[in-house]
């Protein structure tokens, strides 16, 4: 018989001999790095501050590579990208008080994006803490309180014996499905003092797995191959869950065209004679889809960019796989299917009959021509024209990152990112300042590889320190800015001061091209081809 305690792991020679003999010197910080080295991590984002000096310099004696940024907001951006771009758990090193909530932005955008961004922030002194309001520098009432209304989960340490099971549980929670960010604090003191614990060597952080009911795929899976006019819309679970394969066996199993929403683009190929795009905020689209008689809608919450500004009403039966509990029928009245998109795309395909309907690539042939129609009657439109010449400058692999700009809102529909996962835009919280750090911490997820950063001069004012850092780091970014005027600041919009973004690039050592819509094809396709970073200044 086989009793609880018989399976106990039994500690190796080694690790009993680090045990007994831990490094001296060693404090909380360095607890931190090593439950991080043992989680994987090997890359951690961040700004040093006064607070959690002992956690830089623990991350300075180890291995992980570390990306210091000018701003923590755009530290959150490069790391936001950095977990999306791998789908892996990112580390974003952060001070006490203002130097943690200058995060929340970006927080908020990766909450909304769902990337697994572990945010690991100093506090003041134990002593400090509960409200006793002893007057340290960065003291804040509740620290935490300022982000548990946008993360997914709030982890504390205040000892440090708790650190490696307080960041393995954050670990966790910030890679089970829906991933996300989570927020982990600890008091300076906990991170500066000594430390007679042994090294961390073994620490698990196993994401659970979110499985669909098998009763709920059936039902799906009966409606759909007994549907007439079935329609599917793809969201950013698809793109999370690396269910794109899926998602196309199924779609051409059943004939169903299928419409990408804009954190989803790239779940569905562009030109496959099924694919209705993205042209979600065109009323033809809406039509369409409110005709299906079966609407299968995987990964999104049909909030207010994925249903035409809350303007879509659907008629027929609505089936929604959705992993965040509270987005499933949050909009609309579905049999909600509570799971990964991968595990639910599975499960269906394992289900559904195939069904014929050779007249679902004509609806969808048909669908588009109407939509070109009236978007683009006889000469494209100066936005289609730009977004002709990025794509065809930007090759298919490279990622691309956009912030709220007039040309972004047109490329969330009419942008073709051949390929799952390179197309990127700030469209979750809609913040401005997302493109240039993110198209950073993509970069040092996929080294070599060119990277697009897009933004707008009022976005891109956000960004201009980052210049340094893509310097330093010799980071394969282009940088195009848009110098239209078109997303500044409405009180600073009849201002025309801005400022010589080449020249400002120049200053950095970045060589800079100001470039207009005739010539933008190759001046942008020479800048990608550049090592390092680049900038492309458009005046339209």
């Amino acid at each position: 018989m086989t009793h609880d305690h018989d399976l106990v792991l039994r500690p190796t020679e080694a690790q009993r001999a680090a045990a007994l003999a831990p490094p001296p010197g060693r404090t909380g910080g360095d607890l931190v790095v090593e439950t991080l080295c043992s989680l994987g991590a090997n890359t951690v984002f961040g700004l040093p501050g006064q607070r959690a000096l002992a956690l830089f310099d623990a991350v300075g004696r180890s291995d992980l590579r570390f990306i210091g940024l000018r701003t923590e907001n755009n530290a959150g951006f490069a790391a936001d990208a950095y977990g999306r771009m791998t789908g892996e758990a990112v580390p974003l090193l952060l001070s006490a008080g203002p130097a943690a909530l200058m995060a929340l932005p970006a927080l908020a955008e990766a909450a909304a994006a769902s990337a697994p961004v572990v945010a690991i922030s100093a506090q003041v002194p134990v002593a400090g803490l509960g409200g006793g309001r002893r007057g340290h520098l960065n003291e804040l009432r509740d620290q935490s309180a300022s982000f548990r209304e946008v993360v997914k989960s709030v982890h504390s340490a205040r000892t440090p014996s708790q650190i490696p099971s307080v960041i393995a549980q954050a670990w966790e929670s910030a890679l089970t499905a829906p991933p996300g960010p989570v927020y982990v604090e600890i008091p300076e003191d906990v991170l500066r003092d000594e430390t007679v614990i042994p090294q961390v060597t073994g620490v698990d952080a196993t994401p659970h797995e979110l499985a669909p009911r098998p009763e709920l795929t059936a039902v799906a899976a009966h409606w759909l191959e007994n549907a007439a006019r079935p329609v599917i819309i793809a969201g950013g679970g698809v793109i999370r869950s690396d269910a794109a394969g899926k998602l196309r066996l199924l779609a051409e199993r059943v004939n169903a065209p299928v419409v990408t929403t804009y954190g989803g683009k790239g779940a569905f190929p562009w030109t496959h004679p099924l694919s209705l795009q993205s042209w979600l905020e065109d009323r033809h689209t809406t039509d369409f889809l409110e005709d299906a008689d079966v609407l299968l809608v995987v990964g999104s919450g049909l909030g207010e960019l994925s249903s035409n500004h809350h303007t879509f009403f659907p008629t027929g039966r609505v089936v929604q796989i959705e992993a965040d509990l509270g987005k499933l029928e949050s909009n609309h009245a579905a049999l909600g299917i509570h799971a990964d998109a991968r595990l639910a795309l599975q499960a269906l395909l394992e289900t559904v009959a195939e069904r014929e309907d050779e007249a679902a690539p004509e609806r969808v042939r048909l669908l588009l021509a109407d939509i070109a129609a009236r978007t683009t009657p006889e000469d494209p439109s100066p936005e289609h024209r730009l977004l002709a010449s990025i794509r065809a400058a930007l090759p298919p692999r490279s990622p691309s990152f956009w912030d709220m700009t007039a040309l972004s809102y047109r490329a969330w529909s009419a942008f073709d990112p051949k390929h799952p996962n390179t197309m990127h835009s700030a469209q979750g919280a809609g913040g401005l300042g997302y493109a240039f750090p993110a198209a950073l911490g993509a970069a040092v997820a996929e080294p070599g590889t060119p990277v697009l950063a897009v933004s707008g001069d009022g976005g891109a004012m956000y960004g201009i320190a980052e210049l340094a850092t893509a310097v330093r780091h010799a980071l394969d970014v282009t940088w195009l800015i848009v110098d239209d005027g078109d997303d500044a600041p409405r009180e600073a919009a009849a201002d025309p001061t801005r400022p010589d973004f080449a020249a400002l690039a120049a200053s950095f050592g970045v060589p800079a091209t100001t470039t207009t819509p005739q010539s933008l094809r190759t001046d942008l396709a020479k800048a990608l081809k550049t090592p390092g970073p680049s900038l492309v200044l458009l005046h339209p």
